[in-house]
């Protein structure tokens, strides 16, 4: 379950994979766990008493996060093994996460080997996506969950096998807040906002911006028609973490999608 906002559980998990005609699935279930989140005690007149938040609380937390972090150093050693370079991709929803990729693979045109882990509360839309893109992908559906974590990362790596060298894009669910709390082994994060949400998400959604390695400011062939002032957005996430570059680009027009390619190279492991 989420600390930060009590969604989801091991059991709202589901991995799916589809076949070669994106017909059928398997569908893998996590049942590591169960949680019981109805733990409402009643007083003698039959009136719930929900528990006292205290203490507690941040206790159990820590020790979820603890897990994960556990979990998302194994993902790390096995990824620096095999040389695969894991992209977390973040954003809210429609900042264009699955069209940036749908080009990206396109555009890659086979460079290098690629592969997509989905992240959505529901349906595999985004994976299908990726696979006429030209690239395997395996969805996770997270049920009531806003994020992906290290555990279910591990078990989409599993099925999805990636090969030596490989690029893999992990897709987190659309949220600006819980992802940023996860780690699930990645090489980089990359927060992805669109100029239609609004230049001040930075201060709105400190952490997401704190954690980035790279900010993409998508939809830059809008910037005539929307409030949105790149200088104030830029000063607004330096502000927060200086080491993070902004970049905007256009996956519609194609703008800035070169230094998007140029930066994925810097940034891939070399092959051991």
């Amino acid at each position: 379950m989420c600390l930060t906002c009590g969604c989801g559980n091991d059991d709202d998990v589901r991995v799916l994979t589809l076949d070669a005609h994106d017909h059928q699935h398997h569908d893998h279930q996590h049942h590591d766990h169960k949680h019981d989140h109805h733990d409402h005690r009643h007083s003698s007149s039959g009136a719930v008493q929900r528990p006292t938040p205290s203490t507690e609380n941040l206790i159990i937390g820590e020790a979820i996060l603890a897990k994960n972090d556990h979990l998302a150093q194994h993902n790390r050693d096995w990824f620096a093994e095999r040389g695969v370079t894991a992209f977390n991709l973040m954003s809210s929803p429609g900042s264009g996460k699955t069209s940036l990729l749908e080009r990206t693979i396109a555009e890659l045109d086979n460079a290098y080997p690629v592969c997509v882990i989905e992240g959505d509360q529901e349906t595999t839309f985004d994976a299908e996506r990726i696979r006429r893109a030209g690239a395997r992908a395996v969805q996770v559906n997270t049920g009531a969950g806003c994020h992906l974590d290290a555990r279910m990362v591990e078990t989409a790596v599993a099925a999805l096998d990636p090969e030596p060298g490989s690029w893999l894009f992990i897709e987190n669910v659309g949220n600006l807040v819980c992802p940023a709390l996860f780690d699930v082994g990645e090489h980089a994060k990359v927060v992805i906002i669109s100029v239609t949400e609004g230049q001040d998400k930075p201060l709105k959604y400190p952490h997401m911006f704190s954690a980035a390695d790279l900010v993409i400011v998508n939809k830059s062939d809008l910037l005539p028609y929307v409030d949105f002032d790149l200088k104030t957005f830029a000063g607004y996430a330096q502000s927060l973490n200086r080491r993070a570059e902004i970049m905007p680009l256009s996956v519609k027009s194609g703008d800035g999608l070169d230094a998007w390619y140029a930066w994925l190279h810097n940034a891939a492991v070399p092959v051991r």
